[in-house]
């Protein structure tokens, strides 16, 4: 029996184009917010999108994730992980597309706020986020779902907060996260019971003339306590 030749087969075989959407939520010491831009390409040229595009052929998938955002937002050396592969047949009217979504969170301070704006993307807080295209509002709440469950299982904060923060800075970090308000006296307490936290003699007397005690995550703590495992449920 004559077997096929194999360029052959890869030539007969349909042709489905391959994207990657970054979900990209940033942090700005009072709100979560989610990274936009407005499309490029028809079709839907100009309407709201998730930072994404086509994977070029000399690039990994991961390597290009790092490199769409580079050239979407100007963004760099940001951690993406991935999160879903959304492939149903109709999710793009151009052609059959698969897309591959990575999402991350980060300091928004931590970067040139004004770099993402020449590239024509905006960040928008998530109780005012605009009509997206395509299936990208449900690649938004699947990346919501996963950031929920990595803030009951990792505390987050460790890269999310300056060097120095207080509780109450701590307690609206999560509550963007879990998008509602926590009891202040129980999250105090359950944070603190963690004895991850280092209390330092310095206060932030922004607020009030007693002001409130800044603290900061011990390390070695940190590090004992990830590896030990946990459930933060608020």
């Amino acid at each position: 029996m004559k077997l096929l030749d194999t360029a052959l087969i890869y030539d007969v075989q349909q042709k489905i184009l391959v994207a990657v959407d970054c979900i990209i939520f940033g942090f700005d010491s009072e709100n979560l917010k989610l990274l936009l831009f407005r499309r490029k390409v028809d079709p839907l040229r100009g309407s709201w999108s998730l930072i994404g595009a086509f994977i070029k052929n000399d690039l990994s998938i991961s390597d290009g994730a790092k490199q769409i955002l580079l050239e979407s937002t100007g963004l760099e050396n940001v951690y993406l992980e991935e999160l879903k592969t959304y492939g149903d047949i109709d999710r793009d009217p151009g052609r059959r597309v698969i897309s591959i979504a990575y999402f991350s969170l980060i300091r928004i301070d931590g970067f040139n706020k004004k770099i993402v704006e020449q590239y024509d993307a905006r960040w928008f807080d998530l109780n005012e986020i605009p009509e997206l295209i395509l299936d990208h509002g449900k690649m938004v709440e699947d990346a919501i779902v996963k950031l929920k469950d990595r803030a009951r299982h990792q505390p987050i904060g460790f890269n999310l907060l300056p060097e120095y923060f207080t509780i109450i800075e701590l307690q609206k970090l999560y509550e963007s996260i879990y998008q509602k308000e926590l009891d202040s006296r129980n999250f105090r307490k359950k944070i603190t019971s963690f004895d991850i936290l280092t209390k330092t003699d310095r206060k932030d007397k922004s607020g009030s003339k007693k002001g409130a005690f800044l603290y900061k995550f011990n390390k070695d703590k940190f590090d004992k306590f990830i590896a030990e495992g946990y459930n933060f449920e608020v």
